[in-house]
């Protein structure tokens, strides 16, 4: 959510921001102007509540010294009926106002490049080295199919389509990932959070979810309640509409949860496979600071995130996402991609954003600062990872000749020993 006051007082400024998100900068006229007209319509209200005090004063003072006050107190009736007329139309003005501002995405950092799409991307890192296979690479379906271990048919059976029922040794490695990634995150200083799965309104407004893509949500059936799309929302609102101390900051936060997302307008892209699911698994890290911290904790964030994958040695890159391509809340965004050999190609394991006070300002979440006075925290997640798409990694980057999974090292112990998956 942004401030109307910075609209007014930089609109150049904010107009070329979002001009790098390829955004339409008239809806930052149209803002204005709705301020514009909700002053003027409160200061004729306060006006005329001082001229309904003044002449209730002056009604008073006749009837003190006996005298008629009817013309007066028909003027004051008058005034009355336009005041409530007044206040209605200021609230229809404030709904406006607050509508459209809540539909405007946040400014983006400086260093995020203008673009249109991930073609003007920048990738800012690469680690690892990509294996080499003596044999035909099968991709993550082929070999958990052939394993009898990922069951797409009976998923669609029991509910429909993009649902997958895991079984035997994956349904367990599955379970491994998410272990393993919470004790990961926990050693380093987050504090385990498990959420309820299904959150209010307020709570996907705080978020940002709301009103923007509440097509991509699920709602339950005649109550304002909705499956979570990510650990993120239940996770931030934890501190919605609170005023905190800022000597306990940082508040780092892990969660581990299923999403589920409809996926609205993504029909016919990723369908097959793990790769965009109507519910996945996720581990979710959320730090709300103060800030002044917010550039560290994102960077922080970051390496959380890669150490997984750097721990299961599995090849990825960290891209900066441009303005066409960045998130609707996000002021900069680190895509992290994992190299899938299946698909010869990268892809998206984890998405970190710096969300600056944009969600603060929507879920009214605050610190005292150093002078006593009350400011917006700045608010931060990412995947930390994916469970699902760690999953399709493994898979197909420990790949044997034989269709057999070779249990990377790390997960050895959460995997009772076993070296390897495989059909016998």
């Amino acid at each position: 959510m942004h401030d109307i006051r910075n609209f007014v007082e930089h609109r150049d400024e904010v107009k070329k921001n979002l001009s790098k998100r390829n955004y339409d900068t008239s809806v930052v006229d149209k803002c204005i102007s709705l301020n514009d007209r909700r002053k003027e319509m409160t200061f004729a209200v306060e006006t005329r509540r001082a001229d309904v005090k003044k002449l209730s004063q002056d009604i008073g003072m006749l009837k003190k010294q006996g005298q008629p006050a009817s013309e007066l107190m028909e003027k004051v009736a008058t005034v009355k009926i336009q005041i409530d007329q007044l206040e209605k139309e200021l609230e229809i003005s404030t709904q406006e106002l607050n509508y459209l501002m809540s539909t405007i995405p946040n400014l983006v950092d400086d260093i995020v490049p203008a673009g249109v799409d991930e073609a003007n991307n920048v990738c800012l890192k690469e680690w690892g080295k990509k294996k080499s296979f003596s044999f035909k690479i099968k991709d993550h379906i082929e070999l958990g199919e052939a394993l009898d271990m990922l069951d797409f048919e009976r998923a669609a059976k029991i509910t429909g389509s993009r649902f997958v029922v895991l079984k035997k040794g994956l349904a367990r490695l599955e379970r491994a990932l998410i272990n393993f990634m919470l004790d990961e995150h926990i050693k380093h200083g987050h504090e385990e959070i498990l959420p309820p799965f299904i959150v209010n309104d307020a709570s996907l407004f705080g978020t940002n979810q709301l009103p923007k893509f509440k097509e991509d949500l699920f709602k339950l059936e005649g109550r304002e309640w909705y499956l979570i799309p990510t650990a993120e929302v239940p996770v931030t609102n934890l501190k919605r509409d609170e005023l905190f101390l800022k000597s306990e900051l940082p508040f780092k936060y892990v969660a581990y949860t299923p999403c589920f997302r409809s996926e609205a307008g993504s029909y016919g892209k990723d369908t097959k496979g793990l790769i965009r699911q109507h519910q996945f698994n996720k581990i979710e890290l959320v730090n709300i600071v103060a800030a002044e911290d917010s550039l560290a904790a994102h960077e922080a964030m970051i390496d959380r995130a890669t150490s997984i994958l750097e721990l299961l040695d599995l090849p990825y890159r960290n891209i900066l996402l441009c303005g066409g391509d960045i998130g609707f809340g996000a002021r900069k965004c680190i895509d992290i991609e994992v190299w899938l050999p299946g698909q010869n190609a990268y892809r998206e394991i984890s998405s970190v954003s710096n969300f600056w006070d944009f969600q603060a300002r929507r879920a009214q979440i605050r610190y005292r600062g150093d002078d006593g006075r009350p400011q917006f925290a700045h608010t931060l997640n990412g995947s930390a990872l994916a469970v699902g798409r760690t999953l399709v990694a493994i898979l197909e980057n420990y790949q044997n000749e034989d269709g057999s999974i070779t249990v990377p090292l790390a997960l050895k112990n959460y995997m009772g020993g076993i070296d390897r998956i495989s059909k016998k």
